[in-house]
């Protein structure tokens, strides 16, 4: 296809300011863009966040997503991405349409359907309370109830009463673990025991932190650390992996529990989780540069591998030691991982928007990129890819979520429970 001068032209002046542009405002411009995905994007009448951003199934909102996106929401507020008072508007049409919404035992459904504000149904058997992303959610709220409670102490008392309502101890059936899900049509049927290490450490942090319905620390003994992928502790390219399955798994481990909680220092006496985070991430970085497969691209500038949509498969994890794992990249991988590793994330971000200035769109960088296709990049945005990546840039940038989550008295107490404290 032969290209007119104009735009021939109009590409080089792109590439020429994209080349020109410092990390600080690259930074800036990544974290605004992303946060366009939970306000100009949201659902107009509930505020909550869209499922992805092209849905077959219709106008769905997701409760994980939107706890992410309350996040996203206080720090565009705090950056002046938009007015404070905006914000916080957003925030009550967001806590209203959670006040309103079917609850499973105080629990959010996964997906609902914002037209009706029906339940919509993830799988076949999972058409009720979803324990894990209610985790998400109310990490935001908690965060949100922190932020609002001196200037909106109304507000915040809402964010504060939808926490408190959430039943964790129903959701262990009366025994020693968690339980994912729960079902007024099917009950427990799905019978998916919460088991780590993954992203679900912070629903176990929450169940032990709450004031109404708390778990206690056998619970999390008992069920948590006891799945065959938890303790690791070997080394992978020369960086040792105290837990997790092979290789680590997908990224997403390292952010989703992590966006609130504080990971700098959290130890439970075997794992800096931190420094756990961070080989991680770097052991994904190592497996690009060794690029086993042959995969083009793969290397310093490009890495990081998660759950996300793929050119080939659909929506999946092609996460390293996995037959999935096809030459995609992940850009939330490494950008949200930037807490962990600054340098080595801002290299893809650079290379990424510098060199492939395609895969990045209106709400930031699309959700995946494989140099091997045609065309590269699967212009696709995912409410749970985009919303670690504001909140972790903002995180590395000021830490604000983090102190506001961890001002929570009550998290506190339950880190205390589960036996995990701060090191200096």
């Amino acid at each position: 296809m032969r290209c007119s001068l104009s735009w021939a032209v109009g590409l080089l002046v792109v590439c020429t300011q994209a080349c020109q542009i410092s990390d600080d405002k690259l930074l800036d411009r990544v974290e605004q863009a992303t946060i366009g995905y939970f306000t100009q994007f949201a659902d107009p009448s509930t505020g909550l966040a869209r499922e992805r951003e092209k849905d077959r199934n219709g106008n769905i909102v997701t409760t994980g997503g939107s706890g992410f996106g309350l996040m996203a929401v206080i720090a565009g507020a705090e950056r002046g991405y938009f007015p404070r008072q905006e914000g916080v508007e957003r925030i009550a049409r967001m806590v209203g349409s959670l006040e309103t919404l079917e609850r499973f035992h105080g629990a959010w459904a996964h997906w609902y359907d914002a037209d009706s504000m029906q339940p919509f149904s993830f799988s076949r058997f999972d058409d009720g309370g979803d324990l894990v992303e209610t985790a998400f959610l109310v990490q935001g709220l908690l965060t949100a109830r922190e932020w609002l409670k001196g200037d909106h102490p109304e507000l915040a008392a809402r964010c504060n009463r939808l926490w408190e309502e959430v039943e964790w101890d129903w959701y262990t059936q009366g025994t020693d673990s968690l339980y994912w899900h729960w079902s007024k049509n099917h009950g427990f049927k799905m019978n998916h025991r919460i088991k780590g290490y993954d992203e679900t450490l912070i629903t176990y942090v929450l169940a032990a932190s709450s004031p109404t319905h708390p778990i206690t620390r056998e619970c999390y003994e008992a069920s948590y650390k006891t799945s065959d992928y938890y303790y690791n502790g070997k080394e992978y390219y020369g960086i040792k992996l105290p837990l997790g399955m092979e290789l680590g798994g997908p990224l997403f481990f390292c952010h989703y529990s992590f966006l609130g909680l504080d990971p700098r220092g959290l130890s439970d006496g075997h794992t800096n989780y931190f420094q756990r985070n961070k080989a991680h991430t770097l052991i994904h970085r190592a497996y690009a540069m060794d690029n086993p497969k042959g995969y083009r691209g793969y290397g310093e500038r490009f890495w990081g591998f998660s759950s996300s949509d793929d050119p080939y498969l659909g929506y999946c994890s092609h996460h390293p030691g996995t037959e999935s794992e096809n030459g995609t990249v992940s850009p939330t991988a490494a950008i949200s991982s930037i807490v962990y590793t600054p340098e080595e994330s801002l290299q893809v971000m650079r290379y990424l928007y510098r060199d492939v200035p395609e895969s990045f769109g209106p709400y930031g960088f699309y959700d995946a990129v494989n140099l091997g296709c045609e065309p590269p990049v699967l212009d696709h945005y995912l409410a749970i890819d985009q919303g670690p990546q504001a909140v972790m840039i903002e995180n590395y940038r000021s830490g604000l979520l983090w102190k506001l989550f961890m001002q929570a008295p009550e998290i506190r107490q339950g880190l205390d429970k589960l036996g995990f404290y701060y090191e200096n």
